[in-house]
């Protein structure tokens, strides 16, 4: 497999890992806005190709035809697979930033109606763009994000930013004990993290063994969903759920064992 790395710091870990198992890779940067790669990549083999670094290499990946090049996964909250066991989802509104900054929806999977000013949701983008990451946040914050979004221009959005069809999952907020980040290959659990306990966020090689199972359990229950990803759960007062998933070539390592990672990446080519 050849490895194209976004140079940032946390692809450090990942190019140790790298050099550790023998394994070559060539560090580049991305043009903003336009996205090509500096210097750009020499590939010997179009369908043995991975890249990491920021969610927008997918573009580059798919326009240069590279494979796997940035491993593209589907809204989770979308998996029916995975519907029983989502964090407050069958109690979910989805909404478009219009929605709510109209304060009016579709009716059949809820409104932009937020309540009281002070009541809080948490609230993340559908897809796995990037756009804002998920968080706690008041109905009046919300609703004034969502405006500022309607006064701009298309022309003046960045690439990568809300945007007012941009569709966006809000829940009732719920106590969580701990999260864990699971890095997940060919179906199967290759590492995790712990990364937050209560409200403090914390890096640990740890995880629960029930968490651990639940985990592997819900890989399997949905075998089709990407040939990588990562996947973060959690565990609240009552029970384990699924958090979200996110694009493995964009998520940070945390405390996860990143050699393990990189080997079972590598062997995908």
């Amino acid at each position: 497999m050849q490895w194209i790395l976004q140079h940032f710091d946390d692809m450090e870990k990942l190019a140790h890992a790298l050099d550790r198992l023998g394994i070559a890779y060539s560090w580049h940067k991305v043009v903003p806005f336009v996205g090509d790669l500096i210097p750009e990549p020499e590939v010997r083999n179009p369908n043995a190709v991975v890249l990491f670094g920021a969610y927008t290499l997918w573009r580059y990946a798919r326009a240069k035809g590279l494979s796997p090049g940035v491993f593209t996964i589907r809204p989770f909250v979308e998996e029916t697979a995975w519907g029983a066991y989502l964090l407050n989802g069958s109690g979910a509104k989805f909404c478009t930033v219009r929605e709510i900054a109209e304060g009016v929806g579709d009716g059949a999977q809820g409104d932009g109606k937020l309540g009281d000013e002070g009541r809080l949701w948490f609230i993340r983008p559908v897809a796995d763009g990037k756009e804002q990451a998920g968080k706690v946040r008041p109905a009046s914050e919300i609703l004034e994000i969502a405006r500022k979004v309607m006064t701009l221009d298309p022309d003046e959005i960045p690439h990568g930013s809300l945007r007012p069809e941009t569709r966006m999952m809000l829940t009732q907020p719920v106590r969580i004990l701990k999260e864990w980040r699971i890095w997940i290959v060919a179906g199967e659990v290759v590492t995790f993290s712990l990364y937050k306990e209560g409200d403090r966020v914390t890096y640990r090689p740890e995880i629960d063994a029930n968490a651990l199972a639940f985990a592997q359990d819900l890989a399997r229950l949905n075998p089709g969903y990407a040939t990588a990803y990562v996947m973060d759960i959690c565990r609240t007062e009552t029970s384990l759920k699924l958090l979200e998933t996110n694009c493995i070539n964009a998520a940070g390592f945390y405390a996860a064992d990143v050699m393990k990672l990189a080997a079972a990446i590598d062997a995908l080519g």
